[in-house]
């Protein structure tokens, strides 16, 4: 079958022909229907520092989210069919660790990634865990299954605290990030106001909901947003830059009392006030860690199916696996949404 390899600690990756791989008695083997690029693929891609100390295992095969169609089914393996159509919770959970055990699998001490700790999904076949496979029942078009992954992400962030009635501030639009727009319109926040530096993105911004979409090179953040909101702040703070300065901006205009959740992940350690940022704010902080295993997954298939949520805009392109690195340009441009892949 072909598939896209790391095969070098450098950047780049390759197409290669690889064997089909076997399913264990409590795996799936599935046809890749779909699959699309996330940002921690691009970073594998590059080689940057994260990658050079979290990989381990080359090559290996990347990519991680999926939409695919079950062909084999291991022998343990009871409540999936053949023909089933899934998409896959790409952490696996150990089961054993403290935090599994106490029902937070999502922050497994021992948890393994696709295409990240083992093969991942950027092939024509691949296996899947039967413990993983999320099997969709419901009329969902292939291509949102595939992203519905990283929508968990923006759900779980979004709907980590109140967002009806709340004026938020998301800072970075990236696919996620749009997709937290697009969420939290649709669960009644008030106002949304989205920072972002790339054009094309603060365009898909205000196709997708924001109400105000500033470029920080241009803008000055802070005084721009205390003004739109009188002075007080913004009830909400969504983080999905992962950018130093975009996070201090962030708690400077949180009002007293508000909610700042991050999910953008910084290169390298961020220097926060404290003091006045989150104590005498009395703020209330929480990092996002993927998806809930597995209430965020019935939210999304939910909102998926409602056709109350639209994310469409933001699926921005479609390539072929073989076409891998023109996917790999447009995200090192950021003149793009999200970026499918058929095999």
């Amino acid at each position: 079958m072909k598939a896209v390899v790391k095969t070098r600690p450098e950047p780049g990756a390759e197409l290669m022909d690889v064997n089909v791989p076997e399913i264990k008695p409590d795996g799936v083997l599935v046809k890749v229907l779909s699959t699309s690029i996330c940002g921690t693929d691009f970073h594998i891609y590059e080689w940057n520092q994260w990658a050079k100390q979290r990989i381990k295992n080359l090559p290996q095969i990347m990519g991680h989210e999926l939409c695919g169609q079950v062909l084999e089914t291991g022998s343990n393996v009871r409540h999936i069919n053949i023909g089933d159509i899934i998409s896959a919770e790409t952490h696996i959970a150990c089961g054993h660790c403290f935090q599994c055990l106490t029902g937070n699998k999502h922050i497994c001490q021992n948890v393994k990634i696709f295409g990240v700790d083992i093969d991942g999904v950027f092939a024509e076949y691949a296996v899947v865990p039967a413990k993983n496979a999320w099997v969709i029942k419901e009329d969902i078009p292939k291509e949102l299954i595939s992203v519905m992954e990283p929508l968990g992400n923006a759900i779980h962030t979004v709907l980590s605290g109140e967002i009806a009635g709340q004026v938020v501030l998301i800072t970075g639009c990236g696919p996620i990030g749009l997709m937290s727009i697009a969420v939290a319109r649709t669960c009644g926040a008030t106002r949304i106001i989205a920072t972002e530096i790339n054009h094309f993105r603060r365009e898909l911004a205000k196709e997708v909901g924001a109400d105000i979409v500033l470029n920080p090179i241009e803008t000055d953040i802070v005084a721009t947003v205390l003004k739109e909101t009188r002075n007080l702040g913004v009830d909400v703070v969504l983080e999905m830059s992962g950018h130093p300065e975009a996070i201090d901006q962030g708690f400077k205009v949180l009002r007293p009392g508000g909610r700042y959740s991050i999910l953008g992940i910084p290169s390298k350690p961020v220097t926060i006030d404290i003091t006045n940022g989150i104590v005498f704010k009395y703020a209330n902080v929480n990092g996002i860690n993927g998806r809930l295993m597995y209430k965020t997954w019935f939210q999304t298939t939910r909102f998926l199916a409602s056709h109350r949520l639209n994310i469409n805009p933001i699926i921005t392109h479609h390539f072929s696996l073989e076409e891998f690195e023109k996917g790999m340009e447009l995200m090192r441009s950021g003149n793009c949404g999200k970026i499918l892949l058929s095999p």
